[in-house]
């Protein structure tokens, strides 16, 4: 069998193993909608606020 090449990068990407452990929770338990205000949808709201912070405290 001949291996894949991929080289369509900019349309899109393999999803690293890291990553997707870490979205498993919100694609299969905590997936409501964040501008909800039932309980499943603000905890999608705090999810992405924490997320939010987590970013700028990596990028200053």
């Amino acid at each position: 069998m001949v291996p894949v090449v991929y080289l369509d990068h900019s349309a899109t990407t393999p999803l690293d193993p890291e990553v997707l452990q870490a979205m498993m929770p919100y694609l299969t338990d905590e997936f409501g909608n964040a501008s909800s205000v039932y309980g499943l949808g603000q905890r999608a709201r705090q999810a992405i606020d924490e997320a939010r912070d987590q970013v700028a405290v990596f990028y200053g």
